[in-house]
């Protein structure tokens, strides 16, 4: 019977190198290990889990459905233990390589990882950010494993099951070009409003289909004339057109640095959206983690009072 006791974790290294790698030659200079003790460690692994794990093909060393299933918790298991080796050494923002990784929209990406990255590269020059996008169902779990250090947005789905922190409340726009005919008011007439043909995204991000419910509930009836999946083409869209978009402010102050679209006041009053910082309890104590997450805090915080 195979326990913890009688396992050697070096072994793990190998597996996850040759599945990541798919050659047992890379997967040797990247441990510095020589082929032939790759090659004793797989045969090891294959004892131990009974199973092939990597077959030897034209395209490399391809793994068995076992593998592929074996990878994930292998993966958690030696971030993990990586993890507590580190704990120990503290964390120094100037010297760290910590790779950080972050949720967040499109939408989120354009507003705030300029100013995020400037903090980094002036506080801690040699860590690396990597920004996904994670469905929101997989969240929970993303963050619960390690797979991703905090989430940013609205994400009311989840506030039960994270440590979360408020960044500042959201209030929406309507943002359409500049053009003769157009109101001089800051605020457009729910008339005004319903005549225009508008842009929907249809973003990952639920704030934006709340935005929807919130309009339909209030009774205000919109022309949807086109709808899209992400945020960053929607300047061009607009530019080049008479449509409008109803969009968070700081997305319209944002796209409207130029002055050439004309930024409105909703005709109805919205409720405001909660952009907030959500992060695993396992994870209270990570040194780097709760660094990472006072940056973001201390930063969009700051923004929100500031925008």
């Amino acid at each position: 019977m195979t326990t913890f006791n009688n396992v050697d974790l070096n072994l793990l290294r190998v597996f996850q190198a040759v599945s990541e790698e798919r050659s047992l030659t890379l997967a040797g200079h990247r441990l510095h290990l020589s082929q032939p003790a790759v090659s004793y460690a797989v045969s090891r692994l294959r004892e131990l889990f009974n199973d092939p794990l990597f077959v030897r093909t034209r395209d490399g060393m391809q793994p068995t459905p076992a593998a592929l299933e074996l990878a994930k918790p292998i993966g958690r298991a030696l971030q993990a233990v990586h993890e507590a080796l580190r704990y120990a050494d503290g964390f120094d923002p100037a010297s760290s390589t910590r790779v950080f990784r972050v949720s967040m929209t499109d939408v989120a990406e354009m507003v705030f990882l300029p100013p995020i990255c400037e903090q980094l590269r002036q506080l801690a020059p040699q860590v690396q950010l990597k920004v996904v996008q994670v469905p929101q169902e997989g969240l929970v779990e993303a963050l619960r494993t390690g797979n991703i250090d905090c989430a940013i947005g609205n994400l009311p789905a989840i506030r039960e099951a994270t440590r979360h922190a408020l960044l500042f409340s959201e209030s929406y726009c309507c943002l359409t070009r500049r053009r003769a005919g157009l109101p001089r008011r800051q605020a457009l007439r729910l008339e005004e409003f319903e005549a225009l043909s508008h842009v929907q995204v249809r973003s990952a991000e639920s704030s934006h289909s709340q935005v929807a419910q919130a309009l339909h509930g209030l009774g205000v009836a919109r022309r949807v004339a086109l709808e899209i999946p992400h945020f960053s083409v929607l300047p061009l869209i607009l530019a080049q057109s008479d449509l409008a978009a109803t969009v968070p402010l700081r997305i319209g102050r944002l796209f409207n640095a130029g002055k050439q679209f004309a930024l409105y006041e909703l005709p109805v009053a919205l409720p405001p959206v909660d952009i907030m910082l959500h992060w695993h309890e396992e994870f209270d104590n990570d040194l780097a983690g709760k660094w990472l997450r006072q940056l973001v805090l201390d930063l969009l915080q700051g923004y929100g009072r500031n925008c």
